[in-house]
């Protein structure tokens, strides 16, 4: 199976036949069942503009161990620091290396790279999704719990880019999904109408209660409360996510005792989560973090094996 897109800048770019076969891929990258080097003799552009450790270090020994070479970017090192256009930037790095992968603020601005870019960019993170994020999610909870027959929770701030893209992701699969959050901090209507166009019944709940959520969960998720870029807002949100620590208290209602938590990090700990549950025996954050590099192989591989 090949890949009908050029980039991928959104867990939506994908039907529910691409997700899967990407998860298929990744999990045979993980198992050592396909060593393929599709990316020997090939670089990718790596561009920051956010901070990063899982991000970074895992596209680069992605691309490293696909045999090609990663180039890191730091933003404030390139001329787009200085004022030249994404378009510009888009069209030279096009003539040097074969994928261009770009952690950014808006999302306008992965997308403005693609549209002039003409080898596969990929989505790093943006405000508005991370989709490779969500990618190894997938691949955790399916390694753990399968895709079939579960629920999942996600507890905490409802309008960010993790939760955005759990919500496509988890629409697309057909994955009940209930998300707790304050009301001031619940997911934009743009993002819920847009989650229901993706399968043809959509089992998505919004609800202020905490309890509600990981009661019947299989998977049970968190993220911080203060995003990157955000940080003046750190004791309003304190105040208002308060009630939404994934903890020992809170899950003592699930029900379901083999749930796993997930956080894709970096953590908080005393904030959306306790030492105490991050480091539990339900706790699969790490199986989570290390699936960030073989999802993001599967992606780098279909993206560029059969199209350069």
């Amino acid at each position: 199976m090949k890949l009908k897109i050029k980039d991928f800048l959104a867990i939506t770019d994908l039907n529910k036949e691409e997700l899967l076969f990407v998860l298929k891929t990744a999990k045979e990258f993980k198992s050592g069942k396909l060593k393929e080097k599709s990316l020997s003799g090939k670089s990718v552009a790596m561009i920051f503009e956010k901070p990063s450790t899982r991000t970074r270090l895992s596209f680069q020994t992605a691309i490293y161990e696909l045999g090609g070479q990663p180039i890191n970017l730091n933003s404030s090192e390139i001329q787009l620091s200085r004022g030249e256009t994404v378009h510009d930037t888009a069209k030279v790095l096009s003539r040097y290396v074969h994928a261009i992968t770009l952690r950014t603020f808006e999302h306008s601005r992965v997308v403005e790279l693609a549209k002039y870019a003409s080898v596969p960019v990929i989505n790093a993170l943006s405000d508005y999704e991370h989709p490779c994020q969500i990618l190894a999610d997938l691949q955790t909870m399916e390694e753990r719990k399968g895709l079939k027959g579960i629920k999942a929770a996600f507890v905490g701030d409802g309008d960010n880019n993790v939760t955005n893209s759990y919500i496509f992701g988890c629409a697309i699969l057909g994955i009940p999904l209930t998300v707790a959050c304050p009301k001031k901090y619940a997911p934009k209507k743009e993002v819920l109408e847009a989650a229901l166009t993706l399968a043809k019944k959509v089992d998505l709940i919004i609800t202020n209660n905490p309890v509600e959520a990981v009661k019947d969960a299989d998977v049970i998720y968190t993220d911080v409360w203060v995003s990157m870029g955000m940080e003046k807002e750190y004791e309003e949100r304190k105040k208002a996510f308060k009630a939404f620590q994934l903890n020992e208290e809170l899950l003592k209602n699930a029900k379901k005792k083999d749930y796993i938590v997930m956080h894709c990090l970096p953590a908080h700990r005393g904030d959306e989560i306790t030492d105490g549950v991050i480091d539990g025996s339900h706790s699969v954050v790490f199986d989570e973090a290390e699936n960030r590099k073989h999802a993001q192989k599967a992606v780098l591989h279909l993206l560029i094996k059969d199209k350069l």
